[in-house]
């Protein structure tokens, strides 16, 4: 068989996918982190191949700054601990302020071709509408809602941390014409069924999950420590589980955000039931050309397993089509424990 015939039996690949209501090139989405402050580097991520760009979240403490409004209480020791409120920064901290954000997405939708997605970060709805208003008015192409919140209070129920994040996505959505995904935690008790209810209140979308930072001890100097640690391929499991069990259930989409540093990991979230991959660990440690790396290499991939496209392959490992879907449950949980030998 002559070269000509055997690459003509490859077929090409696709690697194009839709992410809410948004056509994109490929599934590699820049995700929110301080590189898209340069519009520069904003630049080289498009040119790298990055589908779409995430602003980083403008939070909910910076709009109540600027609306001259109290911050709300600092978890449930606010009133024992003063120094409780220095654990925020100063206003000239923030990387960019309410109305320089809003600037900024101004700015890089006339940088860049591709989608634009705002980032909102809080745990109320005061505020967020206006402000999810203003991105969108700013030229935004979806909008975020990254919801961070610890729930140290014992007196809240589990119900009530759900029914905020429901009444705040229902808000949100209302006011504004622009999708909307919601950037979770893994915490809450039954994902499933909040998934149900963020889809029933106008979510287009979920991306799992939101990677808390965990505090540190100093035990000379007796001090809570704030550390950053990025991300590696190993925190792409927990969001595999997930993507497989929810996008079997859910018409929502999907996009995963933590743990994708390698094609291979790429493929592995696609397979599981993502419509779109978010990197930023892998960026900062690799810079904008990693993105490149990605694109070659899922496409080399899928051509070496006779993937045509991307649509092709999503969902093929999720709960409702794997060959095997225990392994997601309860069952393999207990045949591993079983199986274990020293």
């Amino acid at each position: 068989m002559s070269h000509a015939s055997i690459s003509s039996a490859v077929p090409s690949t696709d690697l194009s996918t839709s992410y809410l209501g948004l056509r994109l090139s490929s599934p590699f989405i820049s995700g929110a982190s301080p590189l898209v402050d340069d519009l520069d580097m904003v630049r080289r991520l498009e040119d790298a191949g990055a589908s779409a760009i995430v602003m980083h979240s403008l939070f909910e403490e910076q709009i109540e700054l600027e609306q001259g409004r109290t911050l709300y209480d600092v978890g449930a020791n606010s009133d024992a601990f003063a120094e409780a409120a220095s654990f925020f920064p100063r206003p000239d901290e923030y990387r960019l302020g309410p109305t320089a954000y809003l600037e900024h997405i101004r700015r890089i939708k006339a940088a860049v071709k591709v989608p634009v997605i705002g980032s909102l970060n809080g745990i109320t709805s005061s505020g967020w509408l206006e402000y999810a208003r203003l991105i969108e008015q700013a030229g935004a192409d979806a909008l975020e809602l990254n919801v961070y919140y610890v729930a140290s209070d014992p007196s809240e129920d589990a119900r009530s941390v759900e029914r905020r994040t429901i009444d705040m996505v229902r808000g949100v959505r209302a006011g504004i014409g622009i999708p909307v995904a919601i950037k979770l935690s893994p915490f809450f008790s039954s994902l499933s069924h909040l998934a149900l209810e963020l889809e029933q209140a106008g979510a287009g979308g979920l991306v799992l999950f939101n990677r808390f930072y965990q505090p540190d001890i100093d035990t000379e100097e007796l001090e809570v420590k704030p550390e950053l640690h990025l991300s590696d391929s190993s925190e792409l499991l927990l969001r595999l589980r997930w993507l497989a069990i929810l996008s079997g259930q859910r018409e929502l989409d999907f996009a995963v955000s933590g743990g994708v540093h390698t094609p291979i990991d790429a493929v592995k979230a696609i397979m599981a039931g993502a419509h779109a991959v978010q990197m930023v660990s892998a960026l900062l440690r690799k810079g904008p050309q990693h993105l490149t790396t990605m694109r070659e290499g899922l496409a080399r991939w899928m051509k070496e397993h006779d993937y045509a496209s991307v649509d092709e392959m999503r969902g093929c490992m999720n709960l409702s089509r794997c060959p095997n879907p225990a392994t997601f449950e309860r069952g393999n949980y207990m045949r591993i424990l079983q199986g274990w030998k020293p």
